[in-house]
């Protein structure tokens, strides 16, 4: 079968363009795309242009595609009535694709809506709100169900599933010490370093002690603690429950008489609040180790003068103010994650974006939440 080509004849007023072979993508039709917008180029709208198809072997949508488009941009054949207008020699088959080619062949509309950028913004703005509306119901929602669901596997311990709950606890928190452990042990040095750098312009290099011990137990042990469960044990909840959703797992459990929040639900969220003040108390013993260090080798602060600064001036309820945020955190960082997961509905690009979007929200969460202990805290002046 012979490659696609043309030959433009002149015949009096009207110009002739003659197809032969194949027009098809396979049949070379890319390469004489080129020639046939400058052909149209160099013509205009000069004249009439007949197109005859006597010789075409073979024709498939994308060759009646650019045959239609070829007559259109040369003049005012483009407003005919007659899909079939100016085209010759063309058999049953070709005349049906050059009518479906040329009803959808509209020119690109790139001007717009006409609209003023500011209001296009406000628009997207209000729209943004109203989602962030019913996405903020939706979690309410969903934290009713667990919490009522919780309310009754208390009532009805049967319904309890502690070996998910072992497995997840390991999963959420003995396989996260490594991380947590280490991340809080270089938080606290550097938070000695940075504050040994301000306080020796004033000769206080000793209250570093102080800078250390109540930021790391007050807030930045168990704050990087929930940072970090959000971005690694949360996003992997909202995977995990989201996959058994589009393999119709959850579907299969709601038949056979299993509740989802029982089963998948419950059993992460108790998980995290159980784990999550250990890893706190870990992040911020390990963040005093590692303040104390650095004040060792950059202070020259001995390590028991460090200790016993320590206990006279940083109280154990700068730990127990640390501490009990963190129940709070792991709840809504399990909630959000599991919520995200169930919403899951059609495609892994969706689970993509519901994972990330898990991720975001919770980390959001933690920080409003630590902001209310906080203005809580100042008000009882803990």
């Amino acid at each position: 079968m012979a490659k696609a080509s043309f030959e433009a004849l002149q015949d009096g007023p009207v110009q002739r363009l003659i197809a032969r072979g194949a027009w098809t993508l396979e049949g070379g039709l890319v390469s004489i795309d080129g020639d046939l917008r400058r052909f149209v180029q160099k013509r205009g709208g000069a004249g009439g242009l007949r197109i005859d198809l006597s010789g075409v072997e073979k024709l498939d949508t994308s060759g009646a595609m650019v045959l239609q488009r070829t007559m259109r941009d040369c003049g005012k054949q483009a407003e005919r009535d007659d899909l079939l207008e100016g085209f010759d020699g063309a058999d049953a088959q070709a005349q049906a694709l050059l009518k479906q080619a040329g009803s959808h062949l509209k020119p690109c509309d790139l001007g717009g809506d006409g609209r003023v950028s500011f209001m296009l913004v406000l628009e997207r703005l209000g729209r943004t709100t109203v989602s962030a509306g019913a996405e903020a119901l939706n979690i309410l929602s969903f934290v009713g169900a667990v919490v009522a669901r919780l309310g009754g596997t208390i009532a009805r311990p049967s319904r309890f599933r502690p070996t998910p709950m072992v497995h997840h606890m390991e999963e959420a928190g003995l396989d996260a010490t490594l991380i947590v452990g280490l991340m809080s042990f270089l938080i606290g040095a550097v938070v000695a370093f940075m504050g040994a750098t301000v306080l020796a312009a004033f000769g206080a290099e000793v209250f570093a002690v102080e800078l250390v011990g109540i930021s790391v137990l007050r807030e930045f042990g168990v704050l990087l603690t929930a940072i970090l469960i959000a971005g690694r044990s949360g996003s992997a909840f909202t995977a995990a429950i989201g996959s058994m959703k589009l393999r119709e797992e959850i579907d299969a459990m709601q038949v056979m008489g299993i509740n989802p929040l029982d089963a998948l639900v419950i059993p992460r969220t108790l998980a995290l609040v159980l784990v999550m003040p250990v890893l706190a108390f870990l992040a911020a013993f390990l963040g005093m180790l590692g303040g104390g260090l650095a004040g060792w080798a950059v202070l020259d602060i001995p390590p028991v003068l460090w200790v016993n600064r320590t206990q006279e001036i940083v109280t154990v309820s700068n730990l127990f103010v640390g501490l009990v945020k963190a129940p709070f955190f792991a709840f809504v960082i399990a909630v959000v994650g599991s919520y995200h997961g169930m919403m899951v509905e059609s495609s892994a690009e969706e689970l993509g974006r519901r994972t990330t979007t898990a991720v975001v929200q919770s980390l959001f969460l933690v920080i409003l939440i630590d902001a209310l202990f906080a203005m809580f805290f100042l008000e009882l002046d803990i």
